[in-house]
């Protein structure tokens, strides 16, 4: 079987050769400063007993677990730390497959790139239900393209590429299709601190065993190089997961999870807070000009991102190559998230540099 490279690594690195200075508005590394409580931990860990850098439980440090769970309101058997949110969606994804209650994988379009290729590498098959042109579901057309074959439902909100933040009343239709189906909804939470509407609604508030969450502190934290994440399973599926979790990596980073463990018992909300009012200025200020370059764009309700579309333009890898050599700014292609927005670019507002990178598209385009 051969998986194909998603296109990120090819716009990096094409950016990273490139003869011009470039703002690089491609990945979702939030460039703000980390809580003080995890350097701290770090500084700490460092002074440890020998013993404390070995092998941590494979699940994860049983305090973190502990610590996850009574914020999520779940039992802390159900908590699975993992390599990242990407091991955790991984995980669930195998979870619903293994049920053999079917081989589908229902995914939404536009579609985080990474869950396309875990459907492939894990022996599924993929199908596609659009999204409206701002981003959100219309939990009638999940039901109605959901079916005996299908084992999951993946849903990612706040929505990486969309921005679009899922309200309750869709997320309890979601829940509800995957009860009628046999199937599972894995949702993907990792950007939940960054709902900007105050409509974000989690799985885990309704009750079903037909749901498995999946989370990380990358984004909330800004730590995406620490790889602590997590999935929260219902009590028939765990086991499973913990097994193949130690299969795959045997366990997580022990120094990682304990300092992430003190950020959270340690951080003040005005830390969450302050990076959401960064990032609603960071919007205003890239929609903007987008406004002045005459683009068309939907504003994010949450997570990092703003999908746009320039007149005579379509977001193919040619032209994302293209504006990175012309204007220096370097976004994905529409293509890379499947069809429905295959005219668009993506940008990620991660940058100190968002201003600048506005001014130049404005120029560009204008």
């Amino acid at each position: 079987m051969e998986y194909e490279t998603p296109l990120f690594f090819h716009v990096m690195q094409y950016a990273a050769r490139a003869d011009r200075d470039v703002v690089d508005m491609v990945s979702g590394n939030p460039d703000w400063e980390p809580p003080e409580a995890l350097r701290d931990g770090l500084r700490e860990y460092a002074d440890f007993d020998p013993d404390r850098f070995q092998y941590p439980p494979s699940e994860g440090l049983l305090e973190l677990r502990e610590e996850i769970a009574a914020r999520r309101g779940v039992d802390v058997e159900q908590v699975v730390v993992t390599n990242g949110a990407g091991e955790a969606n991984y995980l669930a994804m195998a979870r619903a497959l293994e049920r053999d209650r079917g081989r589908e994988i229902l995914l939404m379009d536009p579609v985080y790139s990474y869950y396309p290729g875990k459907t492939t590498m894990l022996g599924g098959t993929q199908s596609y239900v659009a999204a409206d042109e701002s981003g959100q579901l219309d939990p009638a057309d999940v039901r109605a393209a959901a079916s005996e074959e299908t084992a999951a439902i993946v849903v990612n909100s706040p929505n990486n590429p969309t921005g679009a933040v899922y309200p309750e009343e869709t997320v309890e239709e979601l829940v509800a299709i995957a009860e009628a189906y046999d199937a599972i909804l894995v949702g993907d939470e990792v950007y939940d601190h960054y709902d900007l509407s105050g409509e974000f609604a989690s799985a885990l508030e309704f009750d079903s065993d037909h749901r498995i969450v999946t989370n990380a502190f990358s984004k909330s934290l800004a730590i995406t190089g620490f790889r602590v994440g997590y999935a929260v399973f219902p009590p028939h599926l765990v086991a499973n997961a913990k097994s193949r979790h130690m299969l795959v990596n045997v366990a997580g980073s022990r120094p990682s999870q304990y300092a992430v463990l003190r950020a959270l018992r340690e951080t003040d909300p005005d830390y969450y807070e302050r990076n959401r009012e960064l990032l609603a200025d960071r919007v205003a200020t890239f929609t903007d000009a987008l406004d002045a370059a005459g683009a068309e764009y939907t504003t994010p309700q949450g997570a990092f991102y703003v999908m746009a579309r320039f007149d005579g333009y379509p977001g193919t890898l040619e032209n994302v190559e293209k504006l990175i050599d012309e204007a220096g700014v370097a976004g994905m292609p529409g293509e890379a998230f499947g069809d429905s927005r295959r005219d668009w670019l993506r940008f990620a507002l991660v940058t100190p540099r968002v201003e600048e990178a506005a001014d130049r598209l404005a120029d560009y385009f204008s």
